[in-house]
């Protein structure tokens, strides 16, 4: 048996965000995202959004349009993946969609169960080797949740090219385990041995390391950081010849991060895909504490965002890291749900079109049901004092 490192948790004290008002939190929180508002709920007789839309995946078209992929969840938890374009108010802001169809459904037989079937949470990025976008997603299988990617042309006509796979990695295994919630970076990065690749970020779920498992656990406790961390891994770009057939392959893996702070103590995740800016790589994610209060069921689940800036040269090390989420469920919308207390990113437009480059828009799942929008607009440094610990081995 191969030893795993095993680490205590170092905890940050929690923000609570109503304690202090917007100006000095403005102060207080780099990267803190402020609310532009809901812009997409179910559609009301609209039997294919009736137990919510949300955790959409975001782009711009070739058309400069900026387009929402939402999870569109039918009864029965079956999930397709839709397509819509964001509408903007007179100040450029996001405030509605308008619903063009259905991207992709279950079809694959690692999509289908008896019951069902699920095609879940798209991220997108626009893959610049390939000259392509390529959407990863969850396929919810019998197997359970896993990594799938499809790529497109025109964010119209999408191609499975299958679930990911990985290679081994010191004895531990990625393949036949839940797996979600991956993004990827829009250029070729460097692999550990300096190889061109497409670079995956994602979080394995080996058993016992899910939120509503962590969460029977003592607020301090010993974690196995292997088991319990965000990882990128690579796909090899062959030979300069950006073929995308391959893409589902992973050969080789770098561990990122574990959860550090107190509201990200049961489990951390992927995000938003990364964007370049002038600090570096910007990785939105999402952390889970639990909550003071208990429901009938046992404690709650509290879903929060943080930032990570990994470098520029070499993104598999943390420049920056939030102690403190960026944005927190507050609100009604955000608090109340099919899934309560959830903001979860997954999608984010810069807004190059206003001529802000500095501005960035997030648009994120509100407790499973709906989908919001908020901005944020890029600190003038990346303060010393704001760098949360990271978990070495």
């Amino acid at each position: 048996m191969i030893s795993r490192p095993v680490i205590s948790i170092q905890l940050i004290v929690a923000y609570n965000g109503g304690d202090q008002d917007r100006s000095e939190r403005e102060n207080m929180i780099p990267f803190e995202l402020n609310r532009l508002g809901m812009i997409m709920a179910p559609e009301p007789g609209n039997s294919l959004e009736v137990e919510g839309v949300l955790n959409p995946g975001v782009a711009r078209g070739p058309d400069g349009n900026v387009y929402i992929f939402p999870r569109m969840v039918a009864a029965g938890n079956y999930s397709r993946i839709g397509i819509a374009r964001v509408r903007f108010n007179k100040a450029g802001d996001p405030e509605g969609v308008e619903r063009l169809g259905v991207a992709l459904e279950p079809e694959a037989e690692y999509e289908k169960r008896p019951d069902g079937g699920g095609c879940e949470d798209p991220r997108i990025t626009f893959v610049e080797p390939l000259a392509s976008y390529v959407m990863t997603y969850t396929a919810f299988s019998a197997a359970g949740p896993r990594i799938a990617l499809a790529i497109s042309k025109d964010l119209f006509n999408w191609e499975r090219i299958g679930l990911a796979t990985f290679e081994p990695y010191n004895g531990l295994d990625f393949n036949g385990i839940d797996n979600k919630d991956a993004v990827l970076f829009p250029v070729a990065i460097s692999d550990v041995e300096g190889v061109p690749a497409l670079a995956m970020i994602h979080r394995p779920l080996f058993p016992g390391t899910e939120p509503h498992e962590t969460v029977q656990e003592p607020v301090s406790r010993e974690m196995d950081i292997h088991r319990e961390s965000m990882w990128i891994s690579y796909s090899p770009l062959d030979k300069g010849e950006y073929s995308y057939r391959h893409l589902h392959r992973f050969e080789s893996h770098h561990r990122l991060a574990c959860p550090v702070a107190y509201w990200e103590r049961l489990k951390i995740g992927g995000g938003t895909p990364p964007v370049l800016t002038r600090h570096g790589w910007l990785l939105i994610y999402h952390g889970v504490c639990d909550t003071p209060g208990e429901s009938a069921a046992g404690k709650r689940l509290r879903y929060s965002a943080g930032a990570f800036v990994l470098s520029r040269e070499h993104p598999r090390f943390i420049q920056y890291r939030s102690s403190l989420p960026i944005l927190s469920p507050e609100l009604p919308p955000e608090r109340d749900g099919a899934v309560a207390n959830v903001v979860f990113p997954t999608g984010l437009d810069q807004r190059k079109d206003l001529g802000q480059p500095e501005r960035i828009d997030v648009y994120y799942g509100m407790a499973d049901s709906r989908i919001g929008a908020a901005s944020m607009r890029l600190p003038d440094e990346l303060l010393s004092e704001f760098h949360a610990p990271s978990c070495e081995e």
